[in-house]
């Protein structure tokens, strides 16, 4: 009986919705306007939901829910902006990988790795440009722990941890786009690569030291995706850039 009202007002959020506040994930592909109702249904929850347990990923409005909003722009009116959204966090069983032992000499007794892989982002979207655009966000945490002696015989075990991110964007042009090399090159941590054929590709990948604070992952993500769009005159491309 508690929190019943809470429960009928989720029910009647928007699917998508639903699925983010019980399970924390979303899975879906939709035109900007079935995006833009679900939008609609995610504005409603700070002023609807007060338990904790059912707040929001924070992720979710501050990297989801803006991203939509900017690729709905460039959309095509019957494209499609398809999102696998995956904001369980690192210690959802399955993202740990294996265990392995590392060679160790001196007084480390055993040094033990592993590592937990969390591609908690994916989307694809149809632009206005015939062009499709693909973003992945993957975050990898490398742990290890120490298990070592000192000089007094005493044993010790540290464990540690470093974490990177990697951000994929990849824009498949329309056939026979034009395709000119920007005057400047990208900023050095992101690397561009163009590949031609029936439909030219361009791919940025970045591959950050850390993963950025909340408020600053969207910024991250737009600045990868931006050089894809330096590679085509500005009549050809969206306004995503």
């Amino acid at each position: 009986m508690f929190w019943r009202k809470t429960r009928e007002a989720i029910g009647r959020f928007h699917p998508a919705h639903q699925h983010l506040t019980l399970e924390r994930t979303v899975t879906g592909s939709a035109g900007p306007g079935e995006w833009a109702a679900v939008l609609a249904s995610l504005s409603q929850h700070e002023t609807t939901v007060k338990r904790r347990k059912w707040q929001l990923p924070s992720r979710t409005t501050a990297v989801l829910v803006p991203l939509i909003h900017v690729l709905s722009e460039d959309t095509a009116p019957d494209g499609a902006i398809g999102v696998t959204a995956d904001f369980r966090g690192l210690k959802e069983p399955g993202k740990k990988g294996p265990e392995q032992d590392l060679p160790v000499s001196g007084r480390v007794r055993r040094l033990t790795e592993w590592f937990v892989v969390d591609p908690w982002l994916r989307v694809r979207a149809e632009l206005r440009d015939g062009s499709v655009l693909e973003i992945q966000v993957t975050d990898r945490v490398r742990h290890r722990k120490i298990h070592r002696v000192n000089p007094r015989g005493k044993h010790k075990y540290k464990t540690k941890k470093k974490a990177v991110q990697r951000i994929d964007a990849k824009r498949t042009l329309a056939r026979d786009a034009a395709v000119r090399r920007p005057g400047t090159p990208p900023p050095a941590w992101v690397r561009v690569r163009l590949k031609d054929g029936k439909r030219t590709a361009l791919n940025a990948t970045a591959k950050l030291p850390r993963v950025p604070e909340e408020n600053d992952q969207l910024q991250a993500i737009l600045t990868v995706v931006a050089e894809l769009f330096r590679w085509t005159p500005p009549q050809t491309s969206g306004r995503t850039a």
